[in-house]
């Protein structure tokens, strides 16, 4: 089963959801994430996995090749959130798969959410961790994006 496809025909509904006073329910690992299209200047909002790197907040994307949003993100550009009810502003920026960022990461949320690792087609096993070979695979199959908050807005 393809976990994104059955989560994008799902969208509206997560939308509505984090909206809501019932946020709660859905809030501790998904937010909302306001886009600003580099070409086309459209803005759109999606629903996202996340998790906190300090106080950064890391957006692994499975099935990178087939979404575009990321993309927005290969400069530092800004970036809206709602998290857990909360409007907040930043700055994002895709992190490169060969950095370290990315491996403690990427390594972070398997050990978490093992089966997370098969929507990039790995086989992860958290007693072993990532291997060189699975990172160089998740660096094609992936991306990830790192988001900062603007201080006064936290």
């Amino acid at each position: 089963m393809d976990f994104d496809r059955v989560m994008s025909r799902m969208n509206p509904l997560v939308v509505a959801l984090l909206r809501s006073p019932l946020h709660r329910l859905a809030s501790r690992g998904l937010l909302l994430l306001t886009v600003t299209g580099r070409r086309t200047g459209r803005r759109y909002t999606i629903p996202v996995g996340y998790q906190m790197d300090g106080d950064r907040f890391v957006i692994l994307v499975s099935k990178a090749r087939r979404k575009n949003w990321w993309r927005n993100y290969h400069d530092p550009a800004p970036v809206e959130l709602l998290v857990a009810g909360r409007e907040l502003a930043g700055m994002g920026w895709v992190v490169q798969p060969e950095s370290f960022e990315f491996r403690k990461n990427v390594e972070r949320t398997f050990r978490r959410m093992p089966w997370l690792s098969r929507q990039f087609s790995i086989d992860y096993d958290p007693r072993t961790g990532l291997t060189d070979d699975q990172v160089a695979h998740l660096g094609v199959e992936g991306a990830m994006v790192q988001i900062e908050v603007e201080p006064e807005r936290r």
